[in-house]
């Protein structure tokens, strides 16, 4: 609409000087000298209007991307004007304004998040980069180190000679031990390294922890893949938003002098409606992910009762045939006792069942004769289980230790979250779930 409005006033703007033009110069030709003195002194002032509205229009956009460009978010502009097209430009400009500025918040307190996540972690975590510059390295390194801050990888020459020739040669997928001796004491580290891309800048991820404590390499791999997921979803949604901003940019800014009359077309006014289209639906995908990692995180404790086993299980295959569409998939309950109960969150419970349902569902699709099995009962060690097995594919043995992997997923659609929340659920239940994939799946609920 605003580039519409845009390209009406333009089109009149150049038609009204093309016909005082043509007027002017009939009256020249016919010796009406003064009228045509007139007719050129309008067509100046014609002239001159239009150079202003463009320019102002230039102006105003470019100053609006070096707001953005520097995270400044108090430029507004007026709404109430006479003209309608500028009017409506600038009511669009304030709302992008603000919808980036909510973005950059949210990023902000996502950053915050993270880093205090890496600060409170039992694990040392820094990086590197090629010339050694120790760009982040969060408490727990430093005290395992016992050097702090630490800014380049030569500092830890006045810890260990060995440690810094070891760190010198660090190289990708390095995974090694190291023993440490200060005054604290002896320590055996692992030292694990992994490379990642941040703005197209190659760094060494170095995560160390004392092999001694409970934390041990599951745990340890979890951390890396976790960041790593968590920068690739945060840089795939905000790159497009930085390239795309820098080229719009340079439609109306020639290095420090804006754009002239001359080189405005109406397939830049499109091209930037358009890029402003992009970066708000770029926006809503990183607000969707933010949401995503909000309801990660925000599980509450499970208000538990006495659910009969028959009871859940018969809601559950009832909200997956609900769901089956043209999808033909047998569903099986057994349950032995059969008056087991389960001290549950119903409600939680349910979540998580229905999510692994519909992973075998998804994973059964165009399978004949395809089957999914819930069972539950007591195993021999007198804890109460739930089985979801399914005779489809299974699990691609490389993929088993990611699944559980906060935002990992090999789907199109979908979060990434449902096995991490379901871990979650369990573990908020004093339980565990475990999985086993051969020609089939299968999946275990253990309750305490």
């Amino acid at each position: 609409m605003v580039s519409r409005n845009i390209y009406l006033q333009l089109v009149f703007r150049i038609i009204l000087i093309v016909l005082v033009v043509v007027i002017t110069t009939y009256f020249f030709f016919n010796d009406q000298y003064i009228t045509g003195a007139i007719g050129a002194l309008i067509l100046i002032g014609l002239t001159y209007a239009l150079i202003n509205y463009v320019n102002q229009t230039n102006r105003k956009i470019a100053y609006f991307f070096d707001a953005i460009k520097n995270e400044d978010f108090t430029l507004r502009f007026p709404e109430k004007l006479s003209v309608k097209s500028l009017e409506e430009l600038n009511h669009s400009l304030n709302m992008l304004n603000s919808m980036i500025q909510d973005i950059h918040l949210k990023k902000q307190a996502q950053e915050q998040y993270y880093q205090e996540i890496l600060r409170q972690a039992d694990i040392g975590i820094f990086t590197i980069n090629p010339k050694g510059h120790i760009l982040y390295a969060n408490p727990t390194v430093q005290d395992l180190l016992n050097y702090r801050p630490l800014n380049h990888v030569k500092q830890l020459n006045q810890v260990d000679h060995k440690l810094y020739g070891l760190f010198k040669d660090l190289k990708p997928f390095d995974n090694t031990t190291f023993s440490l001796g200060n005054e604290r004491g002896k320590r055996e580290l692992s030292l694990k390294c992994t490379p990642i891309t941040i703005e197209e800048q190659q760094l060494l991820l170095v995560v160390a922890h004392d092999i001694n404590k409970e934390l041990d390499e599951k745990e340890t791999d979890s951390w890396v893949k976790l960041i790593r997921v968590l920068t690739h979803e945060i840089m795939n949604t905000i790159t497009p938003i930085t390239s795309i901003s820098e080229s719009i940019l340079q439609y109306f800014k020639k290095g420090k002098e804006l754009t002239t009359p001359g080189a405005f077309n109406i397939d830049q006014i499109n091209n930037t409606a358009k890029g402003l289209e992009v970066i708000k639906e770029q926006g809503k995908d990183l607000m969707s992910f933010v949401q995503s990692y909000r309801t990660f995180l925000s599980v509450p404790e499970p208000d538990r009762s006495l659910i009969p086993a028959d009871q859940l299980l018969e809601r559950v295959k009832v909200l997956l045939d609900e769901q089956a569409e043209t999808l033909k998939v047998a569903i099986e309950i057994i349950i032995a006792p059969d008056n087991l109960e389960l001290f549950i969150d119903q409600k939680q419970i349910t979540q998580v069942l229905l999510n692994l349902g519909k992973n075998a569902k998804q994973s059964l699709e165009g399978q004949e004769n395809a089957i999914i099995r819930f069972k539950a009962g007591i195993n021999e060690l007198d804890k109460k289980y739930i089985q979801v097995w399914d005779n489809g594919p299974g699990i691609p043995p490389e993929l088993m230790d990611e699944i559980f992997v906060p935002f990992f997923t090999t789907k199109n659609t979908g979060t990434g979250i449902g096995l991490s929340l379901s871990k979650q659920i369990m573990r908020l239940h004093g339980g565990r779930i475990r999985v086993v994939s051969n020609e089939n799946t299968q999946f275990t609920l253990t309750f305490d």
